[in-house]
């Protein structure tokens, strides 16, 4: 069986794996912990069926820094809240048929884009060896994105978790020079894997952490979070206008009148 093969099966099988536990729980945000936790798993799978090469070890360390804490903190953060209201409302729109639907439009989805995203970690964890500039400049670029996204995570924990934030917006810390610092930490550290990459010859998997940075944009992260804030939170246009969205920058000046 090829690598990309072994990767794409693993992928599956833990998407049926949490799946059979999203119906024990009837909680399919539980596909959301497992979101980062499935690319150390590709990570590890892709190192140890090409027979652990030394050099491949250090992109499986960092995906497994990265992963592992984004899983951790997403459990924590959902931790008895009960599902999402994304999947309540998918669930509430097929009824019976829920099941079914959320096996094929979140589970096995989800683990297909995983498989995707994820193309750079197979040449990176599965070379014998790798440019060291390349793979400086990935290590690098990995760890800037890294601590942006978990520094951005714990600044917003802390400000939920005082109650007289209850309702404000979130704008100091990382969060006053961007709308969402954790979704560009995590868009800087895929290109930072991509250029991991780079340095085994992978320049073909450039269409991983393009896809990534698609869905956090356009799709699944910065598009569909602004939504719901704009319509909840009339602060949080006030925010919009002088805050970028992605992009680390200076609050811009702007009033309201």
């Amino acid at each position: 069986m090829s690598l990309a093969a072994s990767g794409f099966l693993a992928a599956l099988l833990l998407m049926l794996g949490v799946w059979l536990a999203s119906l024990a729980y009837r909680d399919a945000s539980l596909v959301d912990r497992f979101w980062g936790a499935g690319f150390v798993l590709l990570a590890w799978v892709y190192w140890l069926v090409a027979g652990s090469p030394a050099a491949g070890f250090l992109p499986v360390l960092a995906v497994s820094l990265w992963g592992g804490r984004l899983s951790l903190y997403l459990s924590w953060r959902n931790w008895g809240h009960g599902e999402d209201y994304r999947y309540r409302e998918m669930r509430e729109t097929h009824g019976a048929r829920f099941p079914l639907v959320s096996l094929v439009t979140v589970f096995l989805l989800q683990g297909l884009i995983m498989w995707l995203v994820a193309m750079p970690l197979l040449p990176a964890a599965s070379a014998a060896s790798l440019q060291p500039a390349w793979l400086l400049l990935g290590v690098l670029l990995w760890a800037v994105g890294f601590a942006w996204e978990a520094i951005g995570d714990w600044q917003m924990a802390r400000f939920k978790a005082n109650p007289a934030n209850k309702g404000q917006v979130m704008d100091r810390g990382l969060w006053r020079y961007s709308r969402h610092p954790n979704y560009f930490g995590e868009i800087v550290l895929w290109w930072g894997f991509y250029l991991m990459a780079v340095a085994a010859g992978g320049w073909w998997t450039i269409f991983g952490p393009a896809l990534m940075t698609f869905l956090l944009v356009r799709v699944s992260g910065v598009a569909l979070l602004e939504k719901k804030l704009n319509e909840t939170r009339p602060a949080y246009r006030d925010y919009v206008q002088r805050t970028n969205a992605l992009l680390p920058a200076p609050p811009r000046r702007w009033s309201a009148r």
